[in-house]
Formats: C-alpha cells, structure tokens, sequence
C-alpha cells in the first residue's frame, strides 16, 4: 500500500515535465515568481536593478581561472523552473572544464557536479544550435535548462572556473518560490562519466547504480571514434537498465545505439524534443545525441543502474584488418543471409579468419571509442552515493 501511494506522488511530482501538466490561466496562491541574476543576487521582492540606478549596473562578472562565483544562495523552499547563461570563452576545454554544482536543502554533498557544457545537453565541448523539451541552444552561444528542480529548505548554485581562461558570465536563475515545501517533491540530480577505466568487451556505465527510489530522466552520450576502426560504425550498443536489484541482467534492454535515439539504419543529425542528435560528424569520428524519458518514464524504487554496450559493426574484411592492425576488436555475432549467428555462444570463438565466413558480411564487434555521458535523474534524497567528479586533467582527455 505505501509503495502504491509513493508512486501516485512521485507521479504527480513530476507532472510539470509534461508540456500540458499545467494550464497557462492557473494561478497558484502560494507561489511567488522570482529571478535570480547580478541584477538581483538573492532574488528578493523589489531587489533587482538597483545599481547605476536602474540601468544596466552589473548584468555581468568576470570569474578568474581558479575561482568560483555562487550563482544562487536562497533559504526557503521552492522549484527552479529555467536557467539560463553564458560566457565569453567557450572552446571544448573551457566547457569541459567548468564545473557546475547544485545542492539541496542545504547537504554537504552536491545532487549536481558536471561539466558545464555536458550539463547543458551536449557533449564533446562543440556548441552547436539546437532544441529539446530539457534544454537549448538557440545559436550555439548560450545555455538553456528547463528542468523543474524542486527545492524544501535551501537551494545552492556554484560556477567553478577550473579552465585557463578568464570568463565573462552572464546569466539567470527564474524559480518559484514556494510558502508551503513540496514534501512529495523528488530531488533533481546529474552524474557525468567517461570510460577512462573500461576493458575491451566491457559495458560503458552511464549512470553506476543509484540507491533510492526515483526516476531516471535519461542522458547525453558523447563518442569520439578511434582512428584505428576506420569508417565502420560505432553505434550497435545496445542499452540496458538495471532497475530495483537487477543483477547479471537489466530489466530493460534496447536493440541499438541509433534505436535507443529513436532514429534507425545509421545516424544523420536532428534535434527532436525527447531524442536527437545534434552532432553527427563522421569526419571526425564525432557524435553527441541524447534521450530524455519523459512520455515514457522510467521509475525505480530501490536501485538503478545504466549501461550502453561498447559495441560497433562493419564487414567481415574491415574487422579482419583493424584485428590485424592491433586494434581492439572482438567479434561478437555475423548477420547472414540464414539470420544471425551469436559467435559468444559458438565453440570455437570469435575466429572469423576461417573458411566458415566466406562473405564480406556484416560482424558485430566489441571495441572502444571515446566515451562521455551526463546522466539526469531523480531522487527522494538531495544527496546520492554516486563517485565525484574527475579533475579537469582526466576530464580532457580525448577532448
């Protein structure tokens, strides 16, 4: 009975990710609409616009290498509904290595510590125009959240300068403030990961396994392929979901990296509301793409854990080549004519150097690219027991 009621709540907790959960003529009565910026710092009633008497006396702040700047600092309870930035120096590095922290309810430990430019819905630190129903980038200058974060007691904001650059920040932080908490309220968090530490035919880990109960919003991937795979395809990783104890296997599997994105048959570029791929540059060996569970919500009550295989494709001969070039490669099913044949359970594997593979056809394979992810989730505690972020230095490899 109470699991029942806990997840009507979180349901009706997180209604306004969902365009129509609020009509536009509802006016709450307990709510007041505050924005937070240089022009006003603390949000306060009559407190914005205040220097050079009213025009324009500090839109902006010049944060030095090194330094941090608290974008919000407000004690009482409250939902984030935007927030909005930019900064003068935004090469890959720069947005690689910004850091952005949110706490809540005043815990020692941050819900949120990623790469600025992860964070706000791409990665691979390349800016590039786009839209989705979570974020956006009107011209690949600015960044855009529209995630709802409510907040009971106390919500905290940090920007942390660790590039080389000095930056001139602009930005805003729009919330509603709240004269009664939402006790039912789940708190928003993100994870960034790469897959600096994996092996060869090992699962890439978006998001480690979470404990609580909550509801995990999705992610952005981001894959610089290696020079050694050519131009075979990087994206047969298929991505499995681990929820509420899942052990050896997820209880949510997908069929493809391109399927799990909603698109099919290799990648083209699009930004759509709930899935896209906003980069897609196969001269370089670049993509960044990203899905967002929100028509169709993924909840958990004890444990989550995601993970998208390492996997990628091509002919027979390519896979022969870059094996015997040196390259990391582990075939791992052949797509013939008859149907599929799963290498992983036939005596013998992988050897597709035989005569029993006399076509140039179709071989699924394990390999390792460059990986980045920044997982988006929620939970019913404002800290989790995820790792902390890697140092800049570990942060920019591959970049």
């Amino acid at each position: 009975m109470k699991q029942t009621i806990y997840t009507i709540l979180l349901l009706v907790s997180l209604l306004p990710l969902h365009p129509a959960a609020q009509q536009l003529f509802e006016i709450p009565a307990d709510a007041d609409t505050r924005w937070i910026s240089f022009e006003n710092p603390t949000g306060a009633k009559g407190g914005g616009a205040i220097e050079n008497k009213g025009a324009k006396g500090h839109a902006s702040e010049w944060i030095e290498p090194g330094d941090s700047k608290v974008l919000m600092d407000y004690e009482g309870a409250g939902i984030i509904n935007r927030i909005w930035m930019t900064f003068i120096e935004r090469s890959p590095a720069s947005l690689r290595s910004i850091r952005i922290e949110m706490y809540w309810d005043h815990a020692a430990k941050p819900a949120v510590s990623a790469p600025l430019g992860d964070f706000f819905g791409i990665g691979l630190g390349r800016k590039t125009a786009f839209q989705s129903a979570l974020f956006s980038d009107p011209e690949g200058k600015s960044f855009n959240c529209y995630i709802p974060m409510p907040f009971r007691k106390h919500a905290k904001i940090v920007f942390i300068n660790e590039s080389k650059s000095r930056q001139l920040l602009f930005y805003d932080i729009n919330f509603t403030a709240l004269k009664v908490p939402d006790k039912n309220g789940a708190y928003f968090h993100a994870y960034w990961s790469n897959n600096a530490h994996t092996r060869l035919g090992e699962d890439f880990i978006v998001l480690p396994v979470v404990t609580g109960r909550g509801r995990f919003l999705g992610a952005n991937i981001g894959i610089t392929t290696d020079k050694i795979y050519r131009s075979t395809w990087f994206g047969e990783g298929e991505v499995k979901i681990y929820l509420d104890g899942d052990q050896a296997h997820p209880s949510l599997a997908g069929t493809g990296t391109e399927d799990y994105i909603g698109s099919a048959w290799n990648l083209g570029a699009f930004a759509h509301l709930y899935q896209g791929a906003p980069v897609v540059d196969k001269e370089k060996g670049q993509f960044a793409f990203y899905r967002y569970h929100i028509p169709d919500p993924v909840f958990f009550s004890t444990s989550c854990k995601v993970a998208i295989q390492q996997m990628g494709g091509g002919g027979r001969d390519s896979i022969r080549a870059i094996i015997k070039a040196g390259g990391k490669a582990r075939p791992v099913s052949v797509m013939t004519s008859k149907g599929l044949i799963q290498l992983m359970e036939t005596p013998g594997y992988p050897d597709i150097f035989n005569d029993r593979f006399p076509k140039d056809e179709w071989v699924n394979f394990y390999r390792i690219d460059q990986c980045t992810a920044t997982a988006y989730f929620y939970l019913d505690k404002p800290e989790n027991d995820l790792p902390s972020l890697p140092p800049p230095e570990e942060r920019l490899k591959g970049l």
